[in-house]
């Protein structure tokens, strides 16, 4: 078997890496601390078990997932990383991930995961199942949740909530002002709320700061 870890924690890298070599003796484990280091192992190395933290330092998870599959399609990637499945369950599913487990969960849910990718197949716990369940049968009378904004709405609103100012959150994403306006806007419209308070109380509702 061969292993990409991608996070940015040193002992993270360190204790998966451990891991990873007593339950498969044998495997071939690289680990990258930033996205550039994972896109040059993977395309030096090819297909991997990818085991990806969605909160690296300078590049959003999400778009990272998407350049992972786009260059290694075959590749099997799984998100481990300390948001919630409520936060980014359906949204990296969605983006292509082939499994989603959270770092407070025991090791044996994580090498579980590890094993269904490696066999092809897909890991998705009971609650990220009954989550998904919920927005293929969600219907227009159904209180809107985080899951109807796009990624870029979803991490603008995280932005806001986390007490960004319209001029921060347009510098650190590289857009004007007046787009970030109209995605609050959108957001606002998608999600039937009518100020920045009300999204910054809908954000903590749902656990996005």
């Amino acid at each position: 078997m061969r292993f990409l870890i991608v996070d940015d924690h040193a002992m993270i890298r360190e204790g998966l890496k451990r891991t990873l070599d007593v339950e498969f003796p044998g495997s071939h484990i690289l680990a990258a601390s930033s996205a550039a280091e994972a896109l040059a192992a993977l395309d030096a190395e090819g297909g991997q078990v990818v085991i990806l933290d969605l909160s690296l330092t300078g590049r959003d998870g999400l778009e990272l997932l998407r350049e992972i599959k786009d260059r290694s399609p075959h590749s099997r990637v799984l998100i481990h990383t300390m948001h919630t499945e409520e936060q980014f369950g359906v949204r990296a599913l969605r983006a292509g991930a082939d499994g989603y487990v959270t770092k407070d969960r025991p090791v044996e849910d994580l090498l579980t995961a590890v094993r269904r990718l490696h066999a092809g197949k897909r890991y998705i716990s009971n609650n990220l199942a009954e989550r998904l369940a919920d927005v293929v049968t969600r219907g227009g009378d159904i209180t809107p949740m985080p899951d109807a904004l796009s990624d870029r709405e979803h991490q603008i609103l995280r932005m806001i909530v986390s007490g960004k100012s319209p001029t921060e959150i347009a510098n650190d994403l590289h857009l004007s002002i007046k787009t970030i306006s109209t995605y609050r806007a959108r957001m606002l419209e998608k999600l039937d709320l009518h100020s920045t308070a009300d999204l910054i109380r809908f954000g903590l509702e749902h656990n996005l700061a």
